[in-house]
């Protein structure tokens, strides 16, 4: 793997069976995302955008070829070992916030914090600065329903930012929010890309939102069809470095 790839598919394929026919999502897929970087993965539906980040988040195995993140091959991690594996290297995001309803904010962020190693004191620590991270210090209290859509996936955020894990898989993360809600999120993506230098892999159907990001991706049929540095994100974290 080169040295600056934290995230590397090579030659995966996948398929799925839906009605006794193979539905080729992967073919011989070869993708490389540095460290720090900040790509929206873009294409129609059943282009394997999701199935990438399932992938990449050890949530399933490619039929062949090899998924690389953090200099360990994702597919050889023993599946017991996969939700601590999972909690110290990535971060879920997704359309729907998959809060549980009857927790606070605090406790939903608390979760992933129950596969690590920290005391419950630390735990409750890094509960607290991420919800500071997202502006929601004074919504620590506050169940799902009482919260809106907007500040839940904050809390969602939150939760995914939890661990410090180093990379951030969002499926669609604006998918469910108004306009300005959905601009507060990607401002928080941002910031999480350049301040604590997450890297972040986005699928996403919204040009607003990919526009965010570093690179775009494009994918058809199973291939990558487009890679594009996004001049006009680069062009804007420049100028504000």
């Amino acid at each position: 793997m080169s040295h600056d790839s934290y995230i590397q598919l090579k030659s995966v394929s996948k398929k799925y069976s839906r009605g006794g026919e193979d539905l080729i999502v992967l073919d011989q897929l070869d993708l490389n995302i540095p460290d720090g970087d900040y790509a929206a993965l873009m294409g129609p539906s059943g282009s394997g955008k999701t199935t990438i980040l399932n992938l990449v988040g050890g949530l399933d195995v490619p039929d062949s070829g090899v998924v690389t993140v953090a200099e360990t091959e994702v597919s050889s991690i023993p599946t017991r070992q996969l939700p601590a594996w999972r909690a110290r290297h990535v971060g879920f995001v997704f359309q729907s916030f998959n809060l549980l309803p009857v927790l606070t904010a605090h406790e939903n962020v608390m979760l992933p914090l129950q596969l690590t190693p920290l005391s419950a004191a630390d735990r409750k620590k890094q509960a607290d600065f991420a919800l500071e991270i997202v502006g929601l210090s004074d919504r620590a209290g506050h169940r799902p329903s009482q919260l809106s859509g907007g500040q839940e996936q904050r809390v969602a955020i939150a939760r995914a930012i939890a661990t410090d894990p180093d990379v951030i898989i969002a499926d669609e993360p604006t998918g469910d929010l108004d306009r300005n809600s959905a601009d507060e999120i990607l401002e928080l993506l941002n910031r999480l890309n350049e301040e604590l230098g997450k890297t972040i892999l986005m699928v996403t159907h919204d040009p607003a939102a990919a526009s965010n990001a570093r690179r775009i991706l494009k994918l058809d049929k199973g291939h990558l069809v487009s890679d594009e540095i996004n001049r006009q994100a680069s062009g804007q974290t420049q100028g504000e470095a």
